[in-house]
């Protein structure tokens, strides 16, 4: 028997050229895509059955020369698998390379290359950022990644483990590396002096010790504002500036208790200024500014001291104060605007006193939307307005302007309270929707006595009784204006000679920590102990209420005194009236009953004359155009005389141009010719009245 071939049918021969195929194939396998259980095997022929056996072996030997290289093969591919499986990362980054031509082969530690990355990789993070990329490029590469080779999932492990340990290394480097240079620059710190570290800060710094305070050290910053100072003197002497300043005192107490001290925004006088307490012949600041002081206790061998810093705060000061003065004027500017807005001069009506008062809230430059007003509407009545924009700014203080302007317009008009509000609403909502406001609007009538008054979501109206009794008005007659759809009606309150009554708005009476109904009954009580003058009672008022500059809200006050006549007073206060049921002696009797009054009241006979054809025009038109029951009334108070006639009818007369052929229509120019002034308006009960007024001579008839 042929030895050669006898020796490959040898167990141990068998298994090593089956280790060796399988290697081969494993090599093999990720470059040839069509490899597999039943594909074709390399360097064989085709075939889907499993590996030959020993005759197939040794009939692919072809002899003994065959079977023995066969059998070296098998040798060499046992000894070669043993060695790579025991061997370090490098043999396995090889396997990798040469499975994955697209990866990034690592080098071996002794292969060129290999010492220059490494020293990349210390010098900088990028270069060790694209290392670590490389190792995970052949830790994630197919050769590796392939779970059925025991070879591949040793070498991803042991890339793994290396790629872990570079990192923790380069880390550790770097904390080093920081952890001496920290060391370096904490090294050259300590190596400063006191007096360098002190004698580079621009803020002035001085040291003293002891009780006398002598001076152990100045820098130059110090000695370049003051000028140079000689160690050793005691303070008092050798830092007048010091003295000046009130610093003396400071820095006992700070060696004293042993903390520090601070005195900001100090004014230090410069050269040319005028010398202090400290005499004329004292050294002054070569420039004069604001310093903060800061005395801080230091200990020394020797004793204990003081530590005088003092930073220049000029530039922070002055910008403060620009800025304060900024805002004055800004704020000067506001309380200006809103002050045109309101009454220059409150009118004076015959039959009472009036004053008004309004204080701008806080210091801020925003205005506010409080009002008020006067409007004499003739025939001796007077209508009394005071009001509230909500917010500040322009913005309301301009919606506060319009809507005073209207009320004067429709005051004119002389409507009844309510019928003024409703107007009013409409036109705060055209205005501004967003804007929402409060009103009240009053009308006195000495006639009556009382006064009617309509409130659009406004505190109530006071009015007080010559007895002192304080009444406050019904709650709001309608909701704020500008809010639309709601019908507003008027109420009355009594007004007789002697009485008094405030209007006001929330300023006055509302507190953030208390309700506002407790703010309306100490106003109550404090109106009720008011007296004098109504320009006295606004100040009282504004006192009793803790109202001071410093208020965060605007306030508006309008006090109205009925007074009672007496003396010479009354004198000069009379009325008369005559009832009319018509019919043709009507007319005559008006003219009658005009013409002894008057003369009673001892009128010039001028007025006197114009004071007759003017009631018995007034009456002649009552008579043709209206309905009973007619009164005339003649009303004389210190500046003027009034005549009115009232009917049942509520058709207002119109001044109309009358042609010459026209027989009627001349009654109502008349009189608006000789007087100084006429209308007509509707009366609450019903009908209407028509008016006119003559100015008396200056005195007085």
């Amino acid at each position: 028997m042929n030895f050669t071939r006898w020796s490959a049918r040898l167990p141990g021969t068998q298994r090593r050229t089956a280790a060796a195929q399988a290697a081969t194939k494993a090599q093999q396998q990720p470059s040839d895509s069509g490899s597999g259980p039943g594909g074709t095997g390399a360097g064989t022929g085709t075939g889907t059955g499993p590996d030959p056996g020993p005759a197939s072996a040794s009939a692919e030997g072809g002899g003994s020369v065959p079977a023995a290289r066969a059998e070296r093969t098998a040798h060499a591919d046992d000894a070669g698998l043993t060695t790579r499986e025991g061997a370090d990362a490098e043999p396995g980054a090889e396997s990798c390379a040469d499975s994955d031509p697209d990866s990034d082969p690592v080098p071996e530690p002794g292969a060129p290359g290999a010492d220059s990355r490494h020293e990349g990789a210390h010098a900088g993070a990028d270069r060790s950022s694209r290392t670590q990329k490389q190792e995970e490029t052949q830790i994630n590469s197919p050769a590796n990644t392939h779970e059925s080779t025991p070879h591949g999932t040793q070498t991803r492990t042991r890339l793994k483990t290396r790629a872990r340990s570079r990192a923790e290394a380069e880390a550790e480097a770097a904390v080093q590396a920081a952890a001496e240079a920290e060391a370096r620059v904490t090294r050259s710190i300590d190596a400063l002096s006191v007096h360098d570290l002190l004698g580079q800060v621009p803020a002035l710094v001085a040291v003293v010790h002891g009780p006398e305070h002598r001076i152990a050290y100045v820098n130059d910053a110090y000695a370049q504002v003051f000028g140079p100072r000689a160690h050793g003197a005691a303070a008092r002497d050798a830092l007048p500036e010091l003295v000046e300043l009130g610093l003396l005192p400071l820095m006992d107490q700070v060696l004293r208790s042993g903390r520090s001290r601070t005195v900001k925004s100090r004014r230090v006088p410069g050269s040319g200024e005028p010398s202090g307490p400290g005499g004329p012949g004292e050294r002054r600041a070569s420039r004069g500014g604001y310093y903060t002081f800061t005395c801080t206790p230091i200990s020394a061998t020797e004793g204990d001291g003081v530590l005088i810093f003092a930073s220049d705060v000029t530039d922070q000061v002055e910008s403060a104060e620009r800025l304060r003065a900024s805002e004055r004027r800004q704020r000067e500017a506001a309380v200006t605007l809103q002050r045109s807005l309101l009454p220059q001069e409150l009118e004076q009506p015959d039959d009472l006193r009036v004053a008004a008062t309004y204080q701008p809230g806080g210091t801020e430059a925003a205005v506010g939307g409080d009002w008020y007003d006067v409007i004499t509407l003739g025939g001796g009545r007077t209508a009394l307005v005071i009001g509230d924009v909500m917010g500040r700014g322009v913005r309301a203080a301009a919606v506060m302007g319009q809507l005073r302007t209207a009320v004067r317009a429709y005051a004119r008009l002389d409507l009844p309270p309510h019928e003024v509000l409703q107007l009013l609403d409409g036109l705060a909502a055209e205005i501004d929707s967003s804007q929402i406001a409060t009103c009240v609007y009053a009308v006195h009538d000495p006639n009556e006595g009382r006064l009617h008054y309509a409130s659009a979501g406004h505190l109530p109206v006071l009015v007080r009784d010559p007895d002192g009794t304080v009444h406050r008005a019904a709650e709001a007659t309608g909701p704020p204006l500008g809010t639309g759809g709601w019908l507003h009606t008027s109420g009355s309150l009594p007004l007789t000679p002697g009485s008094a009554a405030v209007l006001y708005t929330d300023g006055l009476v509302e507190r953030r920590d208390a309700d506002i109904d407790e703010g309306v009954a100490a106003l109550e009580h404090a109106f009720a102990g008011a007296s004098g003058s109504p320009e006295i009672i606004c100040d009282r008022l504004l006192r009793a209420l803790g109202i001071t500059a410093e208020h965060d809200d605007d306030v508006a006050v309008l006090v109205i005194q009925h007074p009672e006549r007496d003396g010479q007073d009354a004198e000069l206060f009379h009325n008369a009236a005559l009832d009319l049921l018509g019919g043709t002696e009507a007319a005559p009797r008006a003219r009658a009953f005009a013409s002894g009054v008057l003369t009673s009241w001892r009128f010039p006979p001028e007025l006197h004359d114009l004071g007759v054809l003017a009631s018995s025009e007034l009456v002649a038109n009552s008579l043709q155009h209206g309905t009973p029951p007619m009164r005339l009334r003649l009303r004389r108070t210190d500046r003027r005389l009034i005549v009115e006639v009232t009917d049942g009818d509520e058709h207002l007369p119109r001044r109309r141009r009358a042609e010459p052929v026209d027989e009627a229509g001349r009654g109502i120019s008349i009189v608006a010719t000789i007087a100084s002034a006429w209308g007509s308006r509707r009366t609450p009960g019903g009908g209407k009245a028509v008016w006119c007024e003559f100015a008396l001579p200056q005195g007085g008839a």
